[in-house]
Parts: C-alpha cells; structure tokens; sequence
C-alpha cells in the first residue's frame, strides 16, 4: 500500500519536473522568437539602407523619384516583405517634385539634415508599423538633400504563422511526456524510499510486538507478587524470574540499537590484523557453559590458524550467535562441533549440530528480522530460558556483510544444521626492505 504522503511528493515532483520544462521551453521559445525578430529587423534595415543608396545614385544622376506614403501603407498586400517606398527631400523636409508627404517622413528628413541619419518606427492602422531611414547626401551641384526609404516592418506572425504553430503543437505534446515520464521517473526512484518506510513501518511493529511480549510478563509478574503478603522464598525466586525478563528485554533493546545503528551507517568497523583462530576458541568456551547446561556436547575438531582484517568485538558476536542458535536448537544429548580452517585461501567457519534442523521454507527467511522459523522456539526451553527475538540471525549476516564474508546455511529437518561462514582473503602484511 503506497503512503499518502509519498504519493503527494510524487505528484509535487512531477509538477516540479512539468513546471521546469515549460519555463525552458518559454525561455526557448522567447528567446527563439528575439532572435528571429532581431534577424529581420536587421533584413528591413539593410533593404532600407539599400533603397536609399539607389535613391541616391538615381538624384546624383538628376533623376528623383517619389512614391507616395499613402499608397505603400495603405494598400492590401500579401504576406511577405514589401518593396520600400522612397523619397528625395529638400533638407528642410519639404518635397522637391511636388508630391504630398507625410509629416512623419518630413521630420525624419530634417532629423537627418542635421545628424547625418536618422531611424524611426511608426504604427499605422492595420496592425502594421513603419520603419524608416533617411540619410543626407548633396548633389552635384552642391545642393543639400535627404534620402528616405520607408517600408512596413516584417511580422513575425505572419511570416512564420505556421512555425509558430507547429511548436506550440510540438511543446505541448512534449509537456505531456514529460509530465507522464517525470511520473514514471518519480515512482522509479522514489521506489527503494518507499521500500525502507515500508521495511521501517514493519520493522517498528514487530519491535513493539516483541517488546510488548516480555513488559507484559515482566508486568503480570509484580502484580502477582504484590497481590498478597508472601515469605522471602518466593519473592526471591519472583525477583530471579524479573530480572530474567528484564535481561530478555535489555537484550531485545540492544539488538534492535545496534541494527538501528547499522542501518544508519554509524557502527563504525574496528579493522586490524586478527586470527579467527583464536577469536572462534574463545567464543566457543564461552558457549560451552551453556552447552553443558543442556547436555550438549560442544567440541572443536578442526582448528587451523587462519587470518582476517576485521573488527574482534563483532566478530565474536557473530560467532557467539551462530554457536547460541546450535546449542539451543539442538536437544539435550545432541553434538556440536566447531571447525576453523582456509578453504582456497580464505579462512573458514564451520558450525555443525544435531538440532531439530530447518524446513525448506523457513530456509531463505531465516536472516529476515524477527522471523522465526517455528512458533515452539519462543516457548520456554526445559531449562528455563526463552526463545529469542528473531534478531540474532540479522546481526550475523551484518556482521558477515560489513566484513565482506559469506554466511551460508543448510539444513535438514530431524537431522540438523550446518552454518558456513567464508571470509575474504586478508591483505598480505607489507614486505619491509633493509
């Protein structure tokens, strides 16, 4: 089941991933459309300065020519640029052939009497805006005039209308692939998250069904005590049984800390040189105690000095794990053995007992956190101790993983089980020169 918030940053992520690439898109867009606008506006001023330079050759050679203003902006043309309408005036913007001129084109004609050049734009009715040029030159004679060209300026929706079109089409339909890719890309990513809340939902639940289960015999025990006066025998064997679940619980807590702690990344590895050797012997006379407390036999057959790069305090654990399952799934007048040796030139674990063994498909999610294979393994062992919580076997392939060892597990039911830990190679030691 996805969780609703998840589900909203989804939905925020992918407006985030659509919104990005429409303001791209704009940006293109515009900056498209500004280029393309700065193109022909600089087309138009070319064709201007060019019409005003055959102006100029046609009145050096005596001949002017003067089409009027109102018939170049006020005639229906086509789409598409328009020849230019040209003028030869008298420097004081007044026309020399007589024609009527528009006081617009008379003031640019002045402007440029005086500077030389002049530009300007004019809008006219008809959505149209005219550009003008105008530049001064002198006859032969000696006598001062001005040239001016004016011509409607090119509109970029008329000529590229069907462009324009073409990526408003193009832009939608990739906004809304992006929008269904940046969805497809969300919940891909967003996947493995989705993944840890869930591992961490139900992790959190089975932490408080395992909790709850001790805290409520723990409880039930002191009422009971506190129900009725009784002698120092047996508020003595009742402190023993509390201070036995409240160990059970403290041992809970401790799991689920260094798992925490794992899983964050803040257990850091005490790396040196060590010899399993000793560290599988000393963690094999610490469960030999518990072994004897049962009748097991616990022996070592094969010790052979081995070598890793590991941190010692973990390492031990992990032995002390996988020799506390064998003991305490294997029945009173059972074996276990324990051997150490180097397999292909990697130091090697081997615990093998005569247990109750594991089904086949308990087998794959035996390192599951909190599974059990067998509801009978929480109840109380004819010793008196209790099942664990279904953690130690996580710890262990931690363990293992974060030295980069291989935990393998085999087993048949009524028969037994063997647990094969496979190390890696330890780094050679550095060759000192003289």
């Amino acid at each position: 089941m996805t969780v609703p918030s998840l589900t909203r940053l989804r939905a925020r992520l992918t407006l985030w991933y659509a919104g990005t690439f429409c303001v791209i898109l704009a940006l293109l867009g515009g900056g498209l459309l500004l280029a393309i606008t700065n193109q022909l506006s600089r087309q138009l001023d070319g064709t201007l300065q060019r019409a005003v330079a055959d102006v100029r050759q046609r009145s050096s050679s005596g001949t002017t020519d003067s089409i009027g203003l109102r018939a170049a902006s006020g005639a229906t043309r086509e789409p598409g640029p328009a020849p230019p309408t040209t003028y030869v005036l008298a420097a004081d913007g007044r026309p020399i052939d007589g024609h009527a001129v528009d006081p617009w084109v008379s003031a640019g004609a002045a402007r440029a009497a005086r500077a030389g050049s002049a530009r300007d734009e004019r809008d006219v009715p008809g959505d149209t805006t005219l550009r003008l040029y105008a530049e001064r030159f002198s006859r032969s004679d000696g006598t001062p005039l001005v040239a001016v060209a004016v011509a409607p300026g090119i509109e970029i929706e008329d000529r590229y209308r069907a462009l324009i079109a073409t990526f408003g089409a193009a832009a939608l339909v990739a906004v809304v692939l992006v929008g269904v890719g940046g969805w497809v890309l969300v919940r891909v990513s967003s996947a493995p998250v989705e993944a840890n809340i869930e591992r961490m939902r139900r992790f959190v639940a089975d932490a408080a069904h395992e909790l709850r289960t001790p805290l409520a015999v723990l409880r039930s025990r002191t009422e009971v005590a506190l129900q009725q006066p009784r002698d120092t025998a047996t508020y003595a064997g009742t402190l023993g049984a509390i201070a036995s679940d409240a160990r059970q619980l403290g041992d809970i807590v401790d799991d689920l800390f260094l798992l925490t702690r794992a899983d964050a990344g803040e257990r850091p590895l005490v790396t040196q040189r060590l010899s399993l050797d000793d560290i599988v012997l000393d963690a094999a006379s610490a469960a030999k105690a518990m072994a004897d407390a049962k009748t097991v036999e616990l022996g070592v057959h094969e010790f052979e000095e081995a070598r890793v790069d590991g941190d010692a305090v973990l390492l031990r654990r992990l032995v002390m794990i996988v020799l506390d399952n064998a003991v305490k799934f294997t029945p009173a007048g059972g074996q276990v053995s324990v051997r150490v040796g180097v397999e292909a030139d990697r130091p090697v674990v081997i615990v093998e007992d005569t247990g109750i063994g594991i089904g086949p498909t308990h087998l794959p999610h035996i390192f599951d956190r909190f599974y059990r294979a067998d509801a009978s393994r929480t109840k109380p062992a004819p010793s008196g101790e209790r099942g664990g919580a279904g953690l130690g076997l996580s710890i262990a392939r931690w363990i293992a993983d974060a030295h980069g060892a291989r935990i393998a597990v085999s087993s048949t039911p009524g028969t037994g089980t063997r647990v094969t830990i496979l190390f890696s190679r330890a780094t050679p030691p550095p060759v000192l020169s003289s």
